[in-house]
């Protein structure tokens, strides 16, 4: 008999098929796709399941260059690069030069993720720090305003600052905060400003009250879903390794949570990500 701790580490069973489905933001190379075939692989399983298109994200300069192979390997995937917060320190000029080559490429079709995390420093050796990360955001935004993409964020424990960057830098016409986890006076700000806000599974978790509040102001052309995968799997598999395959059980408990249709949710939420990405060559009006 596996033992809780056992079990925890189990995929999740396929959910029943929504959709059509977007996930905005995951990580297929920490999801243990070394390969084409991989990506293939974890694709096949999530089209099962109605997730037509994913975008995969870099968080260091190697996995930037992985991203380019994996857009490559398959038309149902498209990437973002960038420098991760916590690794801002990195920033270097070959670097720069590298990001910026790599995000024009056609099928990259957004900077990030990039941004602020507080929770960090001091906790992780070799974090960036507070001012590291800022320059390296600041760096991050006029690359994209520069190449006319959308600036990805990462913000964990960080709202002022992420906030105090985008005032004093000017943000670029389309900015998405992926895996939104604050409360509703950041999502009024936030959706006042026009930004688009990417719900992960956390939204699933009971305990989230103040993101569960939050998530109710979102108006539905603002709002995305994703995976954050193999992170963040949503209830009641926390724990386990998260895939895009995963999505719908978390479109399922946000449409839940809004008292809406999943269907429609699944619908709004992948048409908001094809105009946000420009995935079908429609970006943002």
């Amino acid at each position: 008999m596996a033992t809780k701790s056992s079990k925890s580490r189990e995929r999740p069973p396929a959910p029943e098929p929504l959709t059509p489905l977007v996930d905005a933001h995951t990580h297929l190379d920490a999801c243990g796709a070394r390969t084409a075939d991989d990506v293939r692989a974890i694709m096949d399983r999530a089209a099962a399941v109605g997730v037509r298109q994913v975008v995969t994200i870099a968080d260091d300069l190697e996995s930037a260059h992985w991203v380019t192979t994996a857009i490559d390997a398959d038309e149902r995937v498209f990437g973002a690069v960038a420098l991760h917060p916590t690794r801002a320190n990195a920033l270097t000029d070959a670097a720069k030069a590298q990001l910026e080559q790599l995000a024009t490429h056609p099928r990259v079709v957004a900077v990030g993720e990039t941004g602020m995390d507080m929770y960090w420093p001091g906790r992780l050796d070799g974090c960036a720090t507070p001012a590291e990360q800022r320059d390296a955001f600041a760096w991050h935004i006029d690359l994209a305003k520069r190449i006319g993409k959308p600036l990805m964020i990462h913000n964990r424990d960080a709202d002022a600052e992420v906030l105090d960057v985008l005032r004093a830098e000017g943000a670029p016409e389309t900015v998405i905060f992926h895996c939104f986890s604050s409360g509703p006076e950041m999502a009024h700000t936030c959706v006042e400003a026009g930004w688009v806000l990417s719900l992960s599974g956390t939204v699933s978790f009971r305990n989230a009250r103040e993101l569960r509040e939050a998530a109710r102001l979102i108006p539905p052309g603002q709002l995305l879903v994703e995976t954050d995968a193999p992170f963040l799997t949503p209830h009641p598999f926390r724990g386990a390794p998260n895939e895009p395959y995963c999505l719908p059980y978390t479109v399922r408990a946000l449409a839940e949570l809004l008292d809406r249709p999943a269907e429609e949710v699944a619908s709004e939420t992948a048409a908001t990500a094809e105009r946000v990405y420009g995935l079908n060559g429609s970006r943002r009006a």
